[in-house]
């Protein structure tokens, strides 16, 4: 990270200096956005907003305080990729249990009622991503990302001990309020909050906001305020999970495993982070009008019960529960994200949104949902901070439903698809009309289906947010409208080893790639157009007075040996001066790692090089041609405001 940008300064650089030294108000009248939930969407969102500190933003939670035990556990690769930008990365690879190897145990042909092992995989495919596929409590995840509002200029706390009663949106967003106290034009959502702590048990609070995002799970008030239901079906099938400390002889009880056993249910193993606690995924059956309640009143030594009969004949002796709960799979999701169709069908600006459990729930099977979720949240609030900064159009906000309910769609069919066959008992092949699933199905399955897993498969449709692929074969490694998968480079100023992709914090900013052509000369041509011409994009998004990488973050890949570079042989653009003291920022150019070429692994085209514009959330917008002046004009036209429209 960089910092001592503005003068030298003790103490720990991650934390932030405040951005007032005003007493915390304990609900204010009026915020920009009122956050409503503290699990992982919401605290992605609170995040990511705080990094924004002329953005009024609080975030309120039923509880008395921060979580304790979590239910999911599962961070896949993409989540890791966006914690990095957070600063978080490091600590969570540290703490955390790594996905390494998933094994696959089915009926022993010789004895059906023992189980043996019949595969062994790598959990993701290399390559995939530089971070791997880790475990780790949610309750501890939201402890990381509270210490990112923590040490933000904003400070920002969740306000505690506060439930939603009611969401109100005001006919007319751009009305003034007319003095009789029904309506506010800029804060056009009034929401009605109860206190739930005994010193102050159903007090009433009222506080109107310009944007709500309701992260209240699956039972959300916000959502049923704007008319959203969850729609789908339950798979009518019980699992237990339990978090457990025991002794086993069962030998790959710190591998993930998926077992299928001839009549007593299939099992999932999670080992858990710390090398002695393990979830187990037990298989309870089928649910049924007549079993349902009964099922719902299972206790943790049912659980225990069927887990021993499933690894027979390994023995598995549970010293301590730290955890269990018992649920049917089911996935469900709403049609639209926001509020932005009325009740009469208009169409509007929207103002109140969903994410997480709120508009999708899948099972646990996919380690998927808590994932999705904070995907959601870290879409959402790099778009209300352009909004409500003045640096982006109002119309970013509704491409956040149109982008995600998609993607939440397409991995429920996936969730639906891996669930079934996680339940269906093994093909016995003295039996085959009994039916069932063939192990080694769900082994090829399960590595087909290894891009889900890793929270890597989303692809945004071409859109205002991402272009056509017309020059997508000068950088065919970075697939429009996929994640920028990053690769090593040198950084030239010190010649440090590290990843392209490390460079973009969670700060709102977009980041323009500009891989060099093969004598550099269209680079410069690019740098020397940005800097000067009156049609520069960078120029005209960029406010008067900003640091010149305030809003495009230009950073530049020479295929050239970082050795034979200069610095005085930069385009003065990749050597900007920033802050008050115009100190000189050294860490915009990078040259080609040759243990990796990050040419070859991308499919950059050597001889006329290319643009990668890349999304604050990390997502590939466009490619372009190093030249494109025009067609990188007309596709960030829409995105940002004129000078003069911004606040």
């Amino acid at each position: 990270m960089q910092f001592h940008l503005d003068g030298f300064r003790v103490g720990d650089p991650t934390i932030e200096p405040a951005a007032s030294d005003a007493p915390r108000v304990d609900m204010p009248e009026t915020v920009d956005v009122l956050i409503v939930g503290s699990g992982p969407a919401g605290l992605v969102l609170a995040a990511q907003l705080s990094q924004f500190p002329t953005i009024d933003t609080r975030i309120v939670e039923r509880r008395s305080g921060p979580l304790l035990m979590g239910q999911a556990d599962g961070v896949a690769c993409r989540t890791v990729e966006m914690f990095n930008a957070f600063g978080l990365s490091d600590r969570l690879q540290r703490e955390a249990y790594w996905v390494n190897e998933t094994a696959f145990w089915r009926p022993d042909a010789e004895d059906r009622g023992a189980i043996r092992r019949t595969g062994r995989v790598q959990d993701t495919e290399t390559g995939l991503s530089e971070f791997p596929h880790v475990i780790v409590n949610q309750a501890r995840v939201q402890d990381y990302l509270l210490g990112v509002m923590r040490r933000s200029a904003l400070r920002l706390e969740p306000d505690y001990d506060l439930e939603v009663v009611d969401v109100e949106r005001d006919g007319d967003d751009d009305g003034d309020d007319d003095g009789d106290g029904d309506g506010d034009g800029d804060h056009p959502v009034k929401v009605t909050l109860r206190r739930t702590d005994a010193a102050r048990l159903d007090e009433t609070v009222t506080v109107r906001a310009r944007y709500v995002v309701g992260c209240d799970g699956a039972r959300s008030r916000v959502r049923t305020a704007i008319g959203q239901t969850l729609r789908g079906d339950a798979a009518n099938h019980a699992w237990g999970v339990m978090d457990a400390l025991a002794v086993t002889d069962f030998p790959d009880i710190r591998l993930k495993v998926a077992i299928q056993s001839a009549s007593e249910g299939n099992l999932l193993i999670i080992p858990r982070e710390g090398g002695y606690l393990v979830r187990f995924y037990v298989d309870l059956g089928e649910v049924t009008a007549d079993n349902r309640d009964t099922i719902k009143q299972i206790k943790v030594d049912r659980i225990i019960q069927t887990a021993q009969r499933i690894l027979h004949p390994y023995s598995l002796d549970v010293k301590e529960v730290a955890w269990f709960s018992v649920y049917e799979v089911g996935q469900r999701l709403t049609d639209r994200f926001d509020d932005a169709i009325a009740a009469d069908g208009t169409s509007r600006e929207p103002r109140v949104f969903i994410a997480g459990d709120a508009c999708h729930t899948h099972s646990a099977k996919a380690g998927q949902g808590m994932n999705v979720s904070m995907q959601d949240g870290f879409n959402l609030g790099w778009k209300l901070g352009a909004v409500l900064r003045g640096l982006g159009d109002a119309d970013l906000l509704r491409t956040y439903s149109d982008e995600r309910q998609p993607i939440a769609q397409e991995l429920i069919d996936f969730d639906k698809e891996w669930s079934a066959m996680m339940a269906a008992p093994p093909k016995d092949p003295n039996r085959p009309e009994a039916g069932g699933v063939d192990p080694a199905e769900l082994q090829a399955y399960f590595v087909r289906a290894g891009r889900y897993t890793a929270g890597v498969a989303t692809r945004y449709r071409p859109a205002m947010l991402t272009g056509e692929p017309t020059h997508q074969a000068l950088a065919s490694g970075f697939a429009i409208g996929t994640r920028f998968h990053s690769s090593p480079v040198i950084r030239l100023a010190d010649a440090k080893p590290m990843h392209l992709g490390h460079v973009a914090r969670a700060d709102g900013r977009w980041r323009l790639y500009a891989f060099a052509d093969g004598n550099g000369r269209a680079l410069h041509a690019l740098c020397e157009h940005l800097c000067a011409s009156p049609d520069s994009v960078l120029r005209r998004v960029t406010p008067e007075g900003a640091d010149p990488d305030s809003v495009l973050d230009l950073r530049a890949v020479l295929q050239r040996d970082h050795r034979d570079v200069a610095l005085n042989e930069l385009p003065g653009i990749l050597l900007p001066r920033k802050g008050r003291y115009g100190l000189v920022d050294y860490e915009k150019a990078f040259t080609n790692d040759a243990a990796t070429d990050i040419f070859h692994e991308r499919g950059i085209d050597r001889e006329r090089g290319a643009i990668v514009v890349v999304r604050p959330d990390q997502y590939v917008a466009h490619v372009l041609p190093l030249d494109a002046y025009a067609e990188l004009n007309a596709f960030f036209d829409p995105i940002f405001p004129r000078a003069s429209t911004r606040s």
